[in-house]
Protein backbone atom coordinates (compact mmCIF):
# COMPACT_ATOMS: atom_id res chain seq x y z
CA UNK A 1 0.00 0.00 0.00
CA UNK A 2 1.41 3.02 -1.27
CA UNK A 3 -0.95 5.93 0.42
CA UNK A 4 -1.73 5.24 4.48
CA UNK A 5 -5.45 5.62 5.11
CA UNK A 6 -5.45 6.89 8.56
CA UNK A 7 -8.95 6.77 9.59
CA UNK A 8 -10.10 3.92 7.20
CA UNK A 9 -7.08 1.50 8.40
CA UNK A 10 -5.91 -1.18 6.13
CA UNK A 11 -9.63 -3.48 6.75
CA UNK A 12 -11.69 -0.01 6.91
CA UNK A 13 -9.54 0.29 2.88
CA UNK A 14 -10.79 -2.88 1.85
CA UNK A 15 -14.25 -2.70 3.46
CA UNK A 16 -14.58 1.06 1.61
CA UNK A 17 -12.84 -0.62 -2.13
CA UNK A 18 -15.97 -3.25 -1.96
CA UNK A 19 -18.61 -1.20 -1.13
CA UNK A 20 -17.98 1.64 -3.36
CA UNK A 21 -17.11 -1.58 -6.25
CA UNK A 22 -20.59 -2.84 -5.19
CA UNK A 23 -22.87 -0.07 -7.05
CA UNK A 24 -22.91 -1.18 -10.86
CA UNK A 25 -24.19 -5.33 -9.51
CA UNK A 26 -26.55 -3.66 -6.94
CA UNK A 27 -28.05 -1.09 -9.44
CA UNK A 28 -28.51 -3.42 -11.98
CA UNK A 29 -29.74 -6.91 -10.00
CA UNK A 30 -31.60 -5.70 -7.28
CA UNK A 31 -34.81 -5.01 -9.71
CA UNK A 32 -34.01 -7.62 -11.98
CA UNK A 33 -36.90 -10.04 -10.32
CA UNK A 34 -39.05 -7.15 -10.81
CA UNK A 35 -38.88 -6.35 -14.89
CA UNK A 36 -41.71 -8.77 -16.02
CA UNK A 37 -43.84 -7.43 -13.14
CA UNK A 38 -42.90 -3.83 -14.02
CA UNK A 39 -43.97 -4.36 -17.99
CA UNK A 40 -47.77 -4.28 -16.46
CA UNK A 41 -47.56 -2.21 -13.51
CA UNK A 42 -46.35 0.84 -15.40
CA UNK A 43 -48.52 -0.44 -18.65
CA UNK A 44 -45.55 -0.60 -21.18
CA UNK A 45 -43.79 -3.30 -22.94
CA UNK A 46 -40.87 -5.43 -22.49
CA UNK A 47 -38.66 -3.59 -25.01
CA UNK A 48 -39.22 0.06 -23.00
CA UNK A 49 -38.54 -1.81 -19.71
CA UNK A 50 -35.49 -3.39 -21.15
CA UNK A 51 -34.60 0.67 -21.63
CA UNK A 52 -34.14 1.02 -18.33
CA UNK A 53 -31.28 -1.52 -18.26
CA UNK A 54 -29.51 -0.64 -21.78
CA UNK A 55 -30.33 3.47 -21.11
CA UNK A 56 -28.34 2.51 -18.03
CA UNK A 57 -25.47 1.47 -19.43
CA UNK A 58 -24.75 3.57 -22.68
CA UNK A 59 -25.24 6.71 -20.27
CA UNK A 60 -22.97 5.09 -17.55
CA UNK A 61 -20.50 4.19 -20.31
CA UNK A 62 -20.41 8.16 -21.24
CA UNK A 63 -20.08 8.89 -18.17
CA UNK A 64 -16.99 6.90 -17.41
CA UNK A 65 -15.47 9.18 -19.92
CA UNK A 66 -16.62 12.08 -18.57
CA UNK A 67 -15.42 11.99 -14.78
CA UNK A 68 -12.06 9.58 -15.34
CA UNK A 69 -9.89 11.97 -17.02
CA UNK A 70 -11.92 14.62 -14.27
CA UNK A 71 -10.48 12.68 -11.51
CA UNK A 72 -6.79 13.27 -12.79
CA UNK A 73 -7.03 16.91 -12.78
CA UNK A 74 -9.19 17.36 -9.64
CA UNK A 75 -8.31 14.47 -7.68
CA UNK A 76 -10.12 11.16 -6.72
CA UNK A 77 -12.40 12.57 -3.57
CA UNK A 78 -14.19 14.99 -5.23
CA UNK A 79 -15.22 13.17 -8.08
CA UNK A 80 -16.35 10.18 -5.90
CA UNK A 81 -18.05 12.43 -3.63
CA UNK A 82 -19.99 14.19 -6.23
CA UNK A 83 -20.81 11.23 -8.23
CA UNK A 84 -22.21 9.56 -5.09
CA UNK A 85 -24.60 12.67 -4.27
CA UNK A 86 -26.00 12.33 -8.04
CA UNK A 87 -26.84 8.28 -7.42
CA UNK A 88 -28.75 9.04 -4.26
CA UNK A 89 -30.77 11.66 -5.58
CA UNK A 90 -31.38 10.10 -8.83
CA UNK A 91 -32.22 6.67 -6.92
CA UNK A 92 -34.65 8.43 -5.31
CA UNK A 93 -36.33 10.04 -8.38
CA UNK A 94 -36.42 6.24 -9.84
CA UNK A 95 -38.55 5.24 -6.71
CA UNK A 96 -41.56 7.73 -7.48
CA UNK A 97 -41.43 7.44 -11.06
CA UNK A 98 -45.26 7.01 -12.45
CA UNK A 99 -44.22 6.41 -15.96
CA UNK A 100 -41.38 4.05 -17.74
CA UNK A 101 -40.35 7.48 -19.16
CA UNK A 102 -39.96 9.04 -16.35
CA UNK A 103 -37.94 6.05 -14.84
CA UNK A 104 -35.66 5.81 -17.76
CA UNK A 105 -35.04 9.23 -17.19
CA UNK A 106 -34.15 9.14 -13.63
CA UNK A 107 -31.81 5.14 -14.28
CA UNK A 108 -29.91 7.73 -16.95
CA UNK A 109 -29.22 10.05 -13.95
CA UNK A 110 -28.51 7.47 -11.48
CA UNK A 111 -26.03 6.08 -14.13
CA UNK A 112 -24.15 9.15 -14.28
CA UNK A 113 -23.61 9.48 -10.56
CA UNK A 114 -22.64 6.31 -10.48
CA UNK A 115 -20.05 5.91 -13.57
CA UNK A 116 -18.04 8.42 -11.18
CA UNK A 117 -18.38 6.12 -8.07
CA UNK A 118 -16.68 2.91 -10.81
CA UNK A 119 -13.86 4.91 -11.85
CA UNK A 120 -12.38 6.30 -8.93
CA UNK A 121 -12.80 2.52 -7.49
CA UNK A 122 -10.54 1.12 -9.90
CA UNK A 123 -8.11 3.61 -10.24
CA UNK A 124 -7.89 3.76 -6.18
CA UNK A 125 -6.75 0.06 -6.65
CA UNK A 126 -4.58 1.02 -8.59
CA UNK A 127 -3.75 4.39 -7.03
CA UNK A 128 -2.66 2.24 -3.87
CA UNK A 129 -1.30 -1.49 -4.88
CA UNK A 130 1.04 -2.58 -6.95
CA UNK A 131 2.37 -5.74 -8.85
CA UNK A 132 0.91 -8.88 -6.93
CA UNK A 133 -0.67 -7.25 -4.55
CA UNK A 134 -2.69 -5.07 -6.78
CA UNK A 135 -4.12 -8.65 -7.77
CA UNK A 136 -4.47 -9.91 -5.07
CA UNK A 137 -6.56 -6.83 -3.86
CA UNK A 138 -8.23 -7.00 -6.89
CA UNK A 139 -9.36 -10.58 -6.46
CA UNK A 140 -10.71 -10.00 -3.40
CA UNK A 141 -12.83 -7.27 -3.83
CA UNK A 142 -14.27 -9.02 -6.44
CA UNK A 143 -15.02 -12.00 -4.96
CA UNK A 144 -16.42 -9.88 -1.92
CA UNK A 145 -18.46 -7.83 -4.66
CA UNK A 146 -19.99 -11.06 -5.88
CA UNK A 147 -22.22 -11.63 -2.52
CA UNK A 148 -24.07 -8.40 -4.31
CA UNK A 149 -25.78 -10.19 -7.42
CA UNK A 150 -26.29 -13.15 -5.06
CA UNK A 151 -27.91 -11.58 -2.05
CA UNK A 152 -30.11 -8.54 -4.46
CA UNK A 153 -32.21 -10.59 -6.13
CA UNK A 154 -33.35 -12.44 -3.31
CA UNK A 155 -33.60 -9.32 -1.07
CA UNK A 156 -35.44 -7.65 -4.20
CA UNK A 157 -37.91 -10.09 -4.36
CA UNK A 158 -38.28 -10.19 -0.69
CA UNK A 159 -39.39 -6.74 -1.00
CA UNK A 160 -41.87 -7.12 -4.09
CA UNK A 161 -43.85 -9.62 -1.41
CA UNK A 162 -43.51 -6.79 1.33
CA UNK A 163 -43.64 -4.00 -0.60
CA UNK A 164 -43.47 -2.82 -4.57
CA UNK A 165 -40.56 -2.14 -6.92
CA UNK A 166 -39.87 1.21 -5.67
CA UNK A 167 -38.32 0.34 -2.53
CA UNK A 168 -35.74 -1.33 -4.80
CA UNK A 169 -34.41 2.29 -5.02
CA UNK A 170 -35.27 3.84 -2.11
CA UNK A 171 -32.65 0.94 -0.73
CA UNK A 172 -30.14 1.86 -3.18
CA UNK A 173 -30.40 5.45 -2.06
CA UNK A 174 -29.92 3.84 1.46
CA UNK A 175 -26.69 2.28 0.26
CA UNK A 176 -25.44 5.43 -1.55
CA UNK A 177 -25.53 7.37 1.87
CA UNK A 178 -23.62 5.00 3.64
CA UNK A 179 -20.69 4.92 0.85
CA UNK A 180 -21.24 8.66 1.27
CA UNK A 181 -19.96 8.32 4.85
CA UNK A 182 -17.10 5.87 4.19
CA UNK A 183 -16.35 8.05 1.70
CA UNK A 184 -16.12 11.53 3.79
CA UNK A 185 -13.58 9.16 5.77
CA UNK A 186 -11.08 8.49 2.53
CA UNK A 187 -8.27 10.15 2.21
CA UNK A 188 -6.73 11.42 -1.41
CA UNK A 189 -4.17 9.10 -3.04
CA UNK A 190 -3.56 10.40 -6.27
CA UNK A 191 -0.09 11.57 -5.80
CA UNK A 192 0.54 13.93 -8.57
CA UNK A 193 -2.32 16.04 -10.52
CA UNK A 194 -2.84 16.63 -14.11
CA UNK A 195 -1.26 20.47 -14.35
CA UNK A 196 -3.19 21.58 -17.74
CA UNK A 197 -6.46 23.50 -18.17
CA UNK A 198 -9.79 21.27 -17.43
CA UNK A 199 -11.07 20.84 -20.56
CA UNK A 200 -7.39 19.40 -21.85
CA UNK A 201 -7.78 17.16 -18.95
CA UNK A 202 -10.32 15.36 -21.26
CA UNK A 203 -7.59 15.24 -24.24
CA UNK A 204 -5.61 12.52 -22.01
CA UNK A 205 -8.20 10.00 -23.17
CA UNK A 206 -6.59 10.08 -27.12
CA UNK A 207 -3.16 9.93 -25.18
CA UNK A 208 -4.23 6.62 -23.71
CA UNK A 209 -5.76 5.45 -26.90
CA UNK A 210 -2.57 5.99 -28.83
CA UNK A 211 -1.07 3.61 -26.82
CA UNK A 212 -1.45 0.38 -29.37
CA UNK A 213 0.06 -2.25 -26.63
CA UNK A 214 -2.88 -1.20 -24.34
CA UNK A 215 -5.73 -0.96 -27.45
CA UNK A 216 -4.67 -4.29 -28.58
CA UNK A 217 -5.35 -5.78 -25.06
CA UNK A 218 -8.50 -3.41 -24.54
CA UNK A 219 -10.11 -5.27 -27.73
CA UNK A 220 -9.80 -8.41 -26.27
CA UNK A 221 -10.84 -8.21 -22.84
CA UNK A 222 -13.15 -5.36 -22.78
CA UNK A 223 -15.77 -7.22 -25.27
CA UNK A 224 -16.29 -10.51 -22.94
CA UNK A 225 -18.41 -8.48 -20.85
CA UNK A 226 -21.16 -8.65 -23.44
CA UNK A 227 -21.54 -12.39 -22.85
CA UNK A 228 -22.56 -11.38 -19.31
CA UNK A 229 -25.08 -8.81 -19.74
CA UNK A 230 -27.05 -10.59 -22.46
CA UNK A 231 -27.25 -12.94 -19.62
CA UNK A 232 -28.45 -10.66 -16.80
CA UNK A 233 -30.79 -8.91 -19.47
CA UNK A 234 -32.54 -12.14 -20.86
CA UNK A 235 -32.36 -14.24 -17.56
CA UNK A 236 -35.43 -13.07 -16.03
CA UNK A 237 -37.56 -13.52 -18.83
CA UNK A 238 -35.89 -16.90 -19.26
CA UNK A 239 -36.56 -18.16 -15.94
CA UNK A 240 -39.93 -16.87 -15.54
CA UNK A 241 -41.58 -16.22 -18.73
CA UNK A 242 -39.86 -19.12 -20.31
CA UNK A 243 -39.53 -21.86 -17.80
CA UNK A 244 -42.60 -20.27 -15.50
CA UNK A 245 -40.60 -19.86 -12.21
CA UNK A 246 -41.57 -18.12 -9.39
CA UNK A 247 -39.82 -14.22 -9.26
CA UNK A 248 -38.24 -16.26 -5.18
CA UNK A 249 -37.29 -19.48 -7.19
CA UNK A 250 -35.39 -17.00 -10.10
CA UNK A 251 -33.82 -14.92 -7.51
CA UNK A 252 -32.22 -18.20 -6.04
CA UNK A 253 -31.48 -19.61 -9.74
CA UNK A 254 -29.79 -16.06 -10.45
CA UNK A 255 -28.23 -16.00 -6.55
CA UNK A 256 -26.81 -19.75 -7.92
CA UNK A 257 -25.04 -18.64 -10.93
CA UNK A 258 -23.46 -15.47 -8.42
CA UNK A 259 -22.01 -18.15 -6.35
CA UNK A 260 -20.30 -19.97 -9.12
CA UNK A 261 -19.02 -16.41 -10.49
CA UNK A 262 -18.04 -15.79 -6.71
CA UNK A 263 -14.89 -18.66 -7.54
CA UNK A 264 -13.59 -17.34 -10.29
CA UNK A 265 -11.22 -14.39 -8.64
CA UNK A 266 -10.34 -16.76 -6.01
CA UNK A 267 -9.55 -19.88 -8.46
CA UNK A 268 -7.85 -17.47 -10.70
CA UNK A 269 -5.43 -16.75 -7.71
CA UNK A 270 -5.14 -20.45 -6.41
CA UNK A 271 -4.27 -21.63 -10.22
CA UNK A 272 -1.74 -18.82 -11.16
CA UNK A 273 0.19 -20.02 -8.32
CA UNK A 274 1.05 -23.25 -10.18
CA UNK A 275 -0.16 -22.67 -13.83
CA UNK A 276 0.30 -19.86 -15.82
CA UNK A 277 -1.48 -17.11 -16.16
CA UNK A 278 -1.48 -17.37 -19.90
CA UNK A 279 -3.19 -20.91 -19.52
CA UNK A 280 -5.49 -19.88 -17.40
CA UNK A 281 -6.46 -16.65 -19.58
CA UNK A 282 -6.77 -19.10 -22.89
CA UNK A 283 -8.77 -22.27 -20.62
CA UNK A 284 -10.98 -19.21 -19.75
CA UNK A 285 -12.04 -17.99 -23.08
CA UNK A 286 -12.04 -21.97 -24.47
CA UNK A 287 -14.65 -22.68 -21.72
CA UNK A 288 -16.91 -19.83 -23.21
CA UNK A 289 -16.66 -21.19 -26.32
CA UNK A 290 -17.98 -24.59 -24.56
CA UNK A 291 -20.93 -22.88 -23.47
CA UNK A 292 -22.06 -21.90 -26.16
CA UNK A 293 -22.31 -24.70 -27.54
CA UNK A 294 -24.22 -26.02 -25.03
CA UNK A 295 -26.13 -23.84 -24.95
CA UNK A 296 -27.39 -24.41 -28.35
CA UNK A 297 -27.50 -27.48 -28.19
CA UNK A 298 -29.47 -28.25 -24.29
CA UNK A 299 -30.26 -24.91 -23.10
CA UNK A 300 -33.75 -24.83 -23.73
CA UNK A 301 -34.40 -28.43 -22.40
CA UNK A 302 -34.62 -27.46 -18.54
CA UNK A 303 -33.59 -24.47 -16.03
CA UNK A 304 -31.10 -27.05 -14.58
CA UNK A 305 -29.61 -27.32 -17.75
CA UNK A 306 -29.95 -23.88 -18.76
CA UNK A 307 -28.53 -22.75 -14.69
CA UNK A 308 -25.55 -25.40 -15.21
CA UNK A 309 -24.05 -23.62 -18.34
CA UNK A 310 -24.49 -20.18 -17.13
CA UNK A 311 -23.01 -20.47 -14.22
CA UNK A 312 -19.02 -21.96 -15.96
CA UNK A 313 -19.69 -19.31 -18.84
CA UNK A 314 -20.06 -16.71 -15.98
CA UNK A 315 -17.25 -17.90 -14.24
CA UNK A 316 -14.87 -17.78 -17.03
CA UNK A 317 -15.83 -14.65 -17.93
CA UNK A 318 -15.08 -13.24 -14.14
CA UNK A 319 -12.01 -15.17 -13.93
CA UNK A 320 -10.32 -13.09 -16.57
CA UNK A 321 -11.09 -9.75 -14.99
CA UNK A 322 -8.20 -10.02 -12.44
CA UNK A 323 -5.54 -10.76 -15.23
CA UNK A 324 -6.75 -8.55 -17.96
CA UNK A 325 -7.66 -5.33 -16.21
CA UNK A 326 -4.41 -5.63 -14.64
CA UNK A 327 -2.47 -5.87 -17.62
CA UNK A 328 -4.30 -2.76 -19.16
CA UNK A 329 -3.60 -0.93 -16.64
CA UNK A 330 0.50 -1.97 -16.80
CA UNK A 331 0.16 -0.92 -20.14
CA UNK A 332 -0.23 2.97 -18.35
CA UNK A 333 2.32 4.60 -16.03
CA UNK A 334 -0.09 7.82 -15.63
CA UNK A 335 -3.39 8.84 -16.79
CA UNK A 336 -4.83 5.75 -14.75
CA UNK A 337 -8.18 7.78 -14.28
CA UNK A 338 -8.42 7.78 -18.38
CA UNK A 339 -7.08 4.68 -18.47
CA UNK A 340 -9.67 3.27 -16.27
CA UNK A 341 -12.43 5.38 -17.73
CA UNK A 342 -11.96 3.96 -21.17
CA UNK A 343 -11.46 0.32 -20.31
CA UNK A 344 -15.00 0.22 -18.06
CA UNK A 345 -16.63 2.54 -21.12
CA UNK A 346 -15.58 0.09 -23.72
CA UNK A 347 -16.78 -2.96 -21.27
CA UNK A 348 -20.04 -0.84 -20.93
CA UNK A 349 -20.57 0.19 -24.66
CA UNK A 350 -20.17 -4.19 -25.66
CA UNK A 351 -22.39 -5.31 -22.53
CA UNK A 352 -25.70 -2.96 -23.90
CA UNK A 353 -24.87 -4.41 -26.85
CA UNK A 354 -24.98 -7.90 -25.59
CA UNK A 355 -28.10 -6.72 -24.08
CA UNK A 356 -29.66 -5.31 -27.47
CA UNK A 357 -28.62 -8.25 -29.03
CA UNK A 358 -30.36 -10.79 -27.08
CA UNK A 359 -33.73 -9.20 -27.26
CA UNK A 360 -33.81 -8.53 -30.77
CA UNK A 361 -35.69 -11.99 -31.24
CA UNK A 362 -37.63 -12.14 -27.69
CA UNK A 363 -38.86 -15.65 -28.57
CA UNK A 364 -35.53 -17.07 -28.57
CA UNK A 365 -33.72 -15.93 -25.63
CA UNK A 366 -31.66 -18.62 -24.99
CA UNK A 367 -30.86 -19.13 -28.86
CA UNK A 368 -29.63 -15.42 -29.14
CA UNK A 369 -27.46 -15.99 -25.70
CA UNK A 370 -25.74 -19.36 -27.10
CA UNK A 371 -24.79 -17.51 -29.94
CA UNK A 372 -23.39 -14.83 -28.19
CA UNK A 373 -21.56 -16.77 -26.06
CA UNK A 374 -19.92 -18.86 -28.83
CA UNK A 375 -18.70 -15.77 -30.80
CA UNK A 376 -17.20 -14.01 -27.99
CA UNK A 377 -15.55 -16.93 -27.07
CA UNK A 378 -14.29 -17.30 -30.36
CA UNK A 379 -13.15 -13.62 -30.60
CA UNK A 380 -11.25 -13.59 -27.60
CA UNK A 381 -9.72 -16.64 -27.90
CA UNK A 382 -8.66 -15.33 -31.30
CA UNK A 383 -6.94 -12.24 -30.18
CA UNK A 384 -5.80 -13.85 -27.36
CA UNK A 385 -3.31 -16.10 -28.99
CA UNK A 386 -2.21 -13.42 -30.86
CA UNK A 387 -1.34 -11.10 -28.51
CA UNK A 388 0.07 -13.85 -25.50
CA UNK A 389 3.39 -14.24 -26.52
CA UNK A 390 4.60 -10.67 -27.13
CA UNK A 391 7.50 -9.02 -25.15
CA UNK A 392 4.74 -6.67 -23.34
CA UNK A 393 2.52 -9.21 -21.98
CA UNK A 394 5.62 -11.46 -21.57
CA UNK A 395 7.09 -8.94 -19.32
CA UNK A 396 4.14 -8.52 -17.26
CA UNK A 397 3.94 -11.99 -16.50
CA UNK A 398 7.20 -12.38 -15.32
CA UNK A 399 6.81 -9.71 -13.24
CA UNK A 400 4.10 -11.58 -11.70
CA UNK A 401 5.57 -14.30 -11.11
CA UNK A 402 9.08 -13.16 -10.22
CA UNK A 403 7.92 -10.20 -8.02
Amino acid sequence: MTTKQPILGKSGTLFFLVLISAFPPLTIDLYLPALPQMVDLLNTEQSMVNLTLSSYFVTYAVGLLFWGPLSEKLGRKPILLTGILIYIAASLLCAVSGSIEFLIASRIAQAFGGSAITVISTAVVKDMYQGREREKIMATVMSLVIIAPMVAPIFGAFLLKVASWRMMFVSLAVFGTLAFGLALCYKETLEERYTGTLVKSWTRLFTVLNNPKFVGLLLIFSVVPMALMAFLAAGSYIYIDGFGLTEQQFSYAFSFNALCASFGPSLYMKLSRKVSIQSIITACFALLVVCGVAMLAIGHTSPFAFALICAPATLAIIATRVPGTNLMLEQQDKDTGSAVAIIQFVSMISGSLGMVLVSLNPDSLITNLGLIQLVIGIVTLIGWLLVRHRPHVQSYFLKQTNP
